[in-house]
């Protein structure tokens, strides 16, 4: 058997350039680049195994907040459908936890990224080490133990040898649709650097198929005959429908059904926006026919959704008292969700295996004529969301999106993920091509749309990609501006400035918590955060970390620097403040609840009143069996 001497970190590399995944006859490299900030946990492994691989064998980026590279490796493989992924080191101890919430944002996406955390000595020459944390019971557990329930996969690589069975089975996870998300190998940093002879074989090209399971026959003749037999059913397309690549199947499955198409913030996009279809986003932040129609549904046909709270109202929305689910879903987890009927298929194909199945019926027309009726009465308030009558004044937060709806072509991403901007977006944005809308809302983690926007541009640098932030999620996490100027990544920023955390100082004052500590003021002279704005410059901020800045104080400025920042090379942040008041906002209200319990007791008014309106809401509560 020929042999290879390298060490451990040496041997992951170039294993991890050799892997491929492969769909529909199309071949992706799998681990395209490594994200890492190095300290003693890996400098001397990992590190030295990058360095002497090169650019060519592995790409390396350098990152300043391994949360944040997380991210962006998120973003790059929401982009490239799952089919290609990143990899991020980081040092044992705070460098190792840092990486908990991206992993969790990850594997709640079903989304792959590969961790390779550093790990404390595994032949314990000095015990503790610089950042170990001890644990009295027990001598095999480190910090990275933390990784194990966001993982989808986690295993601790104590031996050189133990690294082929390892890798073997991080790749397998990281390539299962079904199974994907954050996958964790921890590297003891002793092990990093021994050296072992590997068999060549474990440096082949290995192709990793991922599968497009068709659904069964039985599943697919019930499936049918449940759609034969509705008289309104409605379709929920999830972030599967992306994954799959499924667009194209649903487009065709629409205009051969006529059933309706609402989305979730995962799935906008499924059809454009225009397609007369496509009735927007569903749930807590959906449109009005989107709610109105799932209210009277007898049939919800899920594709590629996991049902959040927010997708079903937190259980409220359904409330047909006929309502049956069917769910087509490449995992039987999620396909068995509200006692559905089930399609355990890749979304494709069942889609179209469900086309097939039910050629020659259609809804009634005047199912059709409803909700094409509903839709355009919602495409009104949009244009009135999005309409600004005098272009000197300040922009609200609607009339922001109004004016980069203007300035995007079919081909932009723009990104969220956290505040009150997602349920602004699901509303009213109109999504113009399947990957436009980029809503990280599985997680909703606050610092996730400028890095997750610098892993979108490396997967598809041709396409102008926006991230839009709010004051508080910029100061959670700016620090991959320096990133993206380094690198050259040509990122624009829109950076909305409404003083404070305005999407929970809405939900605070209808929970009856009055906005307590949701606004960024100074103290006043009852101790509550009531005074004057902080005087934050947060434009001075992100020109001090490189990036052009575009002041705009009317909506004339605004549409302005839009123009100008998509036209640039450059990283490019667009800096507004909006209107302010009750509601930074501006778009029409929730158009179903959304379940956040509410004081049971309480003394003042605001609190007894919420809970009043809370327990009407709740009673619409209701299981699915």
């Amino acid at each position: 058997m020929t042999t290879r001497r390298l060490t451990v970190a040496q041997a992951l590399v170039e294993f991890l350039a050799h892997q491929y995944t492969e769909r529909d006859g199309q071949r992706h490299r799998l681990i395209n680049a490594t994200w890492g900030i190095f300290g003693h946990g890996n400098v001397a492994g990992l590190g030295q195994a990058l360095l002497e691989a090169g650019q060519d064998t592995m790409p390396y980026l350098q990152g300043r907040n391994e949360q944040a590279m997380v991210h962006a490796a998120v973003g790059y493989a929401r982009q490239s459908n799952r089919l290609a992924a990143q990899a991020v080191t980081t040092s044992i101890g705070p460098g190792a936890t840092n990486l908990v919430t991206g992993a969790a944002l990850a594997t709640v996406n079903r989304l792959p990224v590969l961790l390779l955390p550093g790990d404390i000595f595994t032949t314990r020459p000095a015990d503790p080490v610089l950042q170990q944390l001890e644990v009295p019971y027990a001598g095999d557990v480190s910090v990275n133990d933390a990784l194990r329930p966001v993982s989808r996969y986690f295993d601790r690589v104590v031996r050189p040898e133990a690294l082929i069975p390892a890798a073997l089975a991080a790749m397998r996870v990281l390539s299962d649709p079904a199974e994907t998300g954050a996958v964790t190998l921890a590297m003891p940093q002793d092990v990093q650097a021994e050296a072992f002879d590997w068999p060549e074989e474990f440096f082949a090209d290995r192709v990793w198929r991922v599968r497009r399971p068709a659904p069964e026959h039985a599943e697919t003749t019930a499936a049918a005959q449940a759609i034969r037999a509705a008289r309104r059913p409605l379709v929920v397309a999830g972030g599967g429908v992306h994954h799959s690549e499924a667009e194209g199947a649903l487009l065709a499955f629409a205009d051969a059904t006529g059933i309706p198409v609402a989305s979730t913030q995962a799935g906008k996009g499924s059809l454009r926006h225009d397609h007369p279809a496509d009735i927007g986003g569903i749930g807590h932040t959906g449109t009005a026919v989107a709610d109105d129609l799932a209210r009277t549904a007898d049939l919800i046909i899920g594709v590629g959704t996991r049902y959040s709270d927010f997708t079903t109202a937190s259980a409220t929305l359904f409330a047909n008292p006929d309502v049956r689910f069917l769910n087509l879903n490449i995992t039987g987890f999620d396909a068995h969700k509200l006692a559905a009927t089930t399609l355990v298929a890749d979304a494709r194909a069942g889609l179209e295996a469900l086309t097939a199945e039910l050629a020659g019926h259609r809804v009634d027309e005047t199912y059709e004529a409803e909700y094409r009726t509903g839709k355009a009465r919602w495409e009104r308030l949009v244009d009135a969301a999005y309409a600004a009558e005098d272009p000197s004044a300040r922009p609200s937060q609607t009339q922001v999106l109004g004016a980069l709806d203007a300035a995007v072509g079919d081909d932009d991403v723009v990104i969220n993920a956290a505040g009150s901007l997602p349920g602004d977006l699901h509303k009213l944005w109109r999504a113009r091509s399947p990957r436009q809308y980029h809503l990280e809302y599985g997680y909703s983690c606050m610092g996730y749309e400028i890095p997750g926007a610098i892993g979108v541009r490396l997967a598809a640098p041709d396409r102008p990609v926006w991230a839009l932030v709010g004051d508080g999620t910029y100061l959670m996490m700016p620090t991959e501006i320096v990133t993206a100027v380094q690198e050259g990544i040509n990122i624009n920023i829109v950076l909305l400035q409404n003083h404070g955390y305005a999407s929970i100082g809405g939900l605070s004052e209808t929970t009856g918590a009055e906005r307590f500590g949701t606004a960024y003021r100074f103290r006043s002279a009852d101790g509550l955060y009531t005074g004057d704005p902080l005087p934050v410059d947060l434009a001075a901020n992100a020109a001090s970390l490189g990036m052009d800045v575009l002041r705009a104080a009317t909506v004339a400025e605004l549409r302005e620097a839009l123009a100008a920042a998509r036209a640039s090379d450059r990283p490019t942040c667009v800096y507004v403040e909006t209107e302010t008041g009750d509601t930074v906002s501006g778009a029409p209200d929730a158009q179903a609840w959304w379940d956040v319990p509410v004081a049971e007791t309480a003394t003042r008014p605001a609190a007894v009143k919420a809970r009043e309106e809370y327990d009407r809401h709740a009673a619409g509560r209701r299981r699915h069996l």
